[in-house]
């Protein structure tokens, strides 16, 4: 339930508490064994879904800080989740949602969902980067990763494209390559693109799983 957005882990016990939950067409108790295979059914609740994206200022941590509030701090208490993280050095776009089902299949490797960055670095660009990344690129901490688009820009600005997002990964590419990143934007997931939205701005998105 709580995967499909349909409610929290507290929500649900008083879901299923109140005999509002259903398995595979029998009424369940707390503690009672689902298997992926079951149909469970919530009768009386409809979940009205929720898909914003929101440009994540530069020096955000997408993480609640203890002791600190932020913007994410607000959109959880609405109920809305962050899908993945930016580091607090970048910046850029961020999707959040209460559906879970969704938040899944951004977070998976399929193509739909690939992520597009802009990175400026200190140094040149060499020629043979582009290559190296649509190679599948082998890195020390990562280990091998899945070929990504490149593109030079211009001299110090790379455009990357990722299918996957490994911890750190643009970062980690760049830097074992011996780049030092001035700074770093993702600016779309599939077809979600940032276009115009400042830093801290959101806006509502439709979306098709």
């Amino acid at each position: 339930m709580r995967d499909q957005g349909l409610a929290s882990r507290r929500e649900a016990d008083k879901l299923v508490e109140a005999g509002s939950v259903f398995v595979n067409g029998k009424r369940v108790d707390n503690g009672a064994m689902v298997n992926e295979k079951d149909n469970v059914v919530v009768k009386g609740i409809k979940k009205e879904y929720q898909y914003l994206a929101y440009y994540k200022p530069r020096d955000l941590p997408t993480q609640d800080l203890p002791g600190k509030q932020s913007v994410i701090t607000d959109w959880k208490a609405k109920g809305l989740y962050p899908i993945g993280r930016l580091d607090k050095s970048s910046e850029g776009l961020l999707l959040l949602t209460n559906d879970g089902r969704f938040a899944r299949a951004v977070l998976s490797d399929s193509k739909k969902y690939e992520k597009e960055y802009l990175v400026s670095v200190k140094e040149p660009l060499r020629i043979g980067v582009v290559k190296i990344f649509q190679a599948g690129m082998d890195t020390e901490s990562l280990g091998k990763l899945l070929p990504a688009k490149a593109r030079i820009v211009n001299d110090t600005k790379i455009q990357l494209t990722l299918n996957e997002g490994k911890h750190h990964q643009v970062r980690v590419m760049l830097s074992e390559l011996g780049y030092t990143i001035n700074s770093l934007r993702r600016v779309r997931i599939g077809d979600i693109k940032i276009e115009d939205l400042k830093p801290g701005e959101t806006r509502p998105i439709s979306v098709k799983i």
